[in-house]
């Protein structure tokens, strides 16, 4: 199989057109766009400028009503409402934790739900959004991977979440307003549920609307997609994207990594790491991150610590060691702190960073690895009850 060659699964997508319903323009890129305006009416010449207009009140204002783009004449304003709307997923519920961690249930078309995590830092804000309902990869320490695959999310669903995250923040800047450098939403993690390489156009999609000098307006060094390791898609997502990489590594050994990250036995570790050689001259990247979870007893040793440094010479990387976050029935323990320590120090007097990342949001299930839809455990959680009782 090519570098260039698309992988996709067989999971549905739905359409942004329900029969006989509105379109939906968020997530639609300017050229579909300016395709939609025209296919409804509006004359070719005017397109490029009128979708220059709705683009900026969509997403540098974040204005949802076509009534309040006042630079639109009046009976244009009326004529798109009759034809398109602008929505983003609906808010289930909001948890905020003792951190200031906020964990958000949203409620995307078919009646679908996923979780988006906001976490606050000081002088920034990353949020961590989700590319599928559900995931395929079933990556054994992780409990999203415990919930089945439904569908991809649309470019719309996934760049929707980054604009009702700003809306809970308040963060829109007021039209008129001196231009505030602040953001509390400054940072973007494809981190979310699924594997983002799998659902390849969509996220690309989505990601050029938050890039967009004339919108949301996020550099490309602020958005970091997480693969499993989809190692054709590594390449595409350099030349389409361009934006930092991390890969959930995991494990020193394809012994090991097989058993952690199933998608293993279809790339291995050889090929993995082939791919990221490449990937930060051809995007500019500066660095990869490897994403490395510390179970007790399985992948903490230091001869596993040895070993990830051997595997990852020649790369610009840096090593995020992630304590394991438990769950009910996690088959794995975290490592001790002590153990952890030790870990990291053979790797930073190595030469590479290897920051210890600091369980956020671990009191509402909103922390690394622990994301599932709230109906999907209570679903788990009734069968596992009407199990126990013979029924």
């Amino acid at each position: 199989m090519s570098a260039t060659t698309p992988i996709t699964q067989d999971v549905m997508t739905i359409p942004r057109k329900l029969p006989d319903g509105p379109i939906n323009l968020i997530g639609l890129t300017r050229t579909a766009m300016r395709d939609v305006l025209i296919a409804h009416g509006t004359p070719e010449k005017q397109s490029k400028m009128r979708v220059g207009q709705i683009w900026q009140w969509i997403y540098q204002w974040g204005v949802r009503d076509f009534a309040k783009m006042t630079n639109l004449a009046k009976a244009y304003r009326a004529q798109l409402a009759e034809t398109f709307v602008i929505e983003t997923p609906e808010v289930v519920s909001k948890q905020v934790s003792s951190d200031g961690t906020r964990k958000y249930l949203v409620r995307i078309a078919g009646d679908h739900e996923v979780e988006v995590v906001y976490i606050p830092e000081e002088g920034r804000g990353t949020l961590c959004i989700s590319s599928q309902v559900g995931c395929t990869l079933t990556c054994s320490f992780c409990h999203t991977g415990t919930q089945k695959l439904v569908r991809n999310l649309t470019a719309g669903e996934i760049i929707g979440q980054v604009m009702m995250a700003r809306d809970d923040l308040g963060e829109w800047p007021e039209i008129g307003a001196p231009k505030d450098e602040t953001r509390l939403l400054s940072n973007i993690v494809l981190m979310g549920m699924g594997e983002p390489l799998y659902n390849f156009e969509n996220v690309r999609d989505a990601m050029k609307i938050a890039m967009d000098p004339e919108g949301i307006q996020l550099s490309r060094r602020r958005i970091t997609l997480s693969t499993s390791g989809v190692v054709p898609e590594i390449a595409r997502t350099a030349q389409e994207i361009g934006c930092q990489l991390a890969v959930s590594f995991h494990a020193t050994t394809d012994e090991t990594r097989n058993k952690l990250v199933p998608i293993n036995k279809r790339w291995n570790i050889a090929e993995l790491l082939d791919a990221l050689r490449a990937y930060p001259k051809v995007s500019n990247s500066e660095r990869i991150t490897f994403e490395y979870v510390m179970l007790k007893d399985v992948n903490d040793s230091d001869e596993d610590a040895r070993r990830l440094i051997q595997l990852i010479e020649g790369i610009p990387a840096k090593i995020n060691l992630i304590p394991f976050n438990e769950w009910p029935g996690a088959p794995y323990t975290r490592s001790s702190g002590n153990r952890i320590h030790a870990f990291a120090d053979i790797i930073y007097r190595a030469g590479y960073a290897s920051p210890i990342r600091t369980p956020r949001g671990e009191d509402i299930m909103a922390a690394c690895g622990q994301l599932k839809s709230a109906t999907e455990r209570a679903r788990k959680s009734r069968a596992q009850i009407a199990s126990e009782a013979g029924l």
